[in-house]
Parts: C-alpha cells; structure tokens; sequence
C-alpha cells in the first residue's frame, strides 16, 4: 500500500457516532500504509468506551476539556495539554468528566481503529444496539472487558 501526502481542511472530515463520541479520521490508514491513523475524538460528559485491550499502540492528546482514564488499574483525570499513551495490551478505557465536552487526538500505530468506528457508526444506533460492541470488536481485534 502507497502512502500518500494528504492535507484534511478543517471540518471536512465525516464525523462517526461512537459510543457516545464524535469520532473525526484526520488521517486514516490508506494515507500511511497503515503505518498510523490520527483521529479527533468529542467526549461529553461519562462518553467514552469501556476498558479494553488491543495489539497496537495508542497515544493521547488531551486539547480541551477533561478526561478520566483508567489504565491498567490506576485511574487518573487528565487535561488540557496532557498527553497518554498506552502501549499494545494494555488495559485501558476513558470518559468525559468536564460538564463541556471534551476533546482529544488519538493516535494508533499501527493503524486499526478506523473499522470499528465505521462499523459501530454503522451498527449501533439505539441503546439495545450496544449489544453489538463486544461483537464488533472482536472482529475488529478489540478485546472489551465485561462488567463484574
């Protein structure tokens, strides 16, 4: 797969409803051979997905608001200008805690999130539908931990 230079204007990138979340590809994997993709993520308040692992690297970049995340079993609330990054096979999982939403850049590397964003954007749109997620990311490479 070529990788190929790219220039995303602002508000032109498709938004997905993800478990309560915007979701904004500011570069998907085609552009990089799959090398990485960075997405732009709107937490309101308590949206976020549930703890859950996976075989590549994430990296966080908090630009507004705040965000509890709980990685491996330390939970800790970050903020404007903080920054996380959960290496492959970590326990992780965040939500929005600031009454205005919060915001964030996600960086995966390599690049796997973009088909189980576009499959729960296209999937899941009632609550009964949530169901779904686990499913959904199983095929996706997603390993979500259930409630005890």
């Amino acid at each position: 797969m070529e990788k190929q230079a790219l220039v995303m204007r602002s508000g032109t990138a498709q938004a997905l409803s993800v478990l309560g979340t915007q979701v904004r590809f500011l570069c998907e994997s085609a552009s990089t051979g799959k090398a990485f993709s960075l997405m732009e993520v709107v937490l309101p308040l308590d949206a976020g997905p549930p703890l859950h692992d996976h075989d590549w690297d994430e990296a966080y970049y908090v630009t507004k608001g705040e965000v509890e995340f709980t990685i491996g079993m330390e939970k800790v609330t970050v903020q404007e200008g903080d920054f996380i990054y959960a290496p492959a096979g970590t326990l992780h999982g965040f939500h929005g805690v600031s009454a205005e939403a919060a915001r964030m850049l996600i960086f995966d590397a390599p690049a796997h999130a973009g088909s189980f964003f576009k499959e729960v954007d296209r999937e899941v749109k009632t609550p009964s539908d949530m169901a779904k997620v686990p499913e959904i990311g199983l095929r996706n490479g997603i390993r979500f931990v259930r409630p005890s």
